[in-house]
């Protein structure tokens, strides 16, 4: 359970408005989906995020597909559904295949499982490795 409630287009601030419609506008698509509503309640943050997320996640020297894997393994090793649930979406709208996210969870699930290790047994990093 959220602990604010979504806000519709109707209630939200037109500072709010405004961001809604350039994420529709820059994205195609007149769905605005509930991080953007919970985040309505604070248009100061809500701008800034939305400003954030479009610098980052616009084609670079990665491309968005890399991207929005690289946000699904984040967001699975920081245990947050909604982000796993919407960038994987995201990346499948992108080109994700079945067999790109079993890779994916693999290197997720192998990282987890040795960064735990490494971080069990205190491994110094060894010095060819040091930048």
């Amino acid at each position: 359970m959220g602990t604010v409630p979504l806000l519709t287009d109707d209630e939200i601030s037109p500072e709010a408005r405004a961001v809604f419609d350039e994420i529709r506008a820059v994205r195609k698509t007149d769905f605005i989906n509930n991080f953007w509503r919970a985040l309505a309640h604070d248009p100061a943050l809500l701008r800034a995020t939305w400003d954030r997320l479009k610098v980052v996640m616009a084609p670079g020297a990665l491309d968005p597909l890399v991207k929005e894997m690289l946000y699904v393994a984040v967001s699975a090793a920081n245990s947050c559904s909604y982000c796993v649930h919407s960038h994987t979406a995201s990346a499948k709208a992108r080109g994700m295949t079945d067999e790109m996210y079993a890779e994916l969870l693999a290197v997720v699930g192998m990282a987890s499982q040795t960064n735990a290790i490494v971080t069990a047994l205190q491994v110094e990093v060894d010095d060819a490795f040091l930048a």
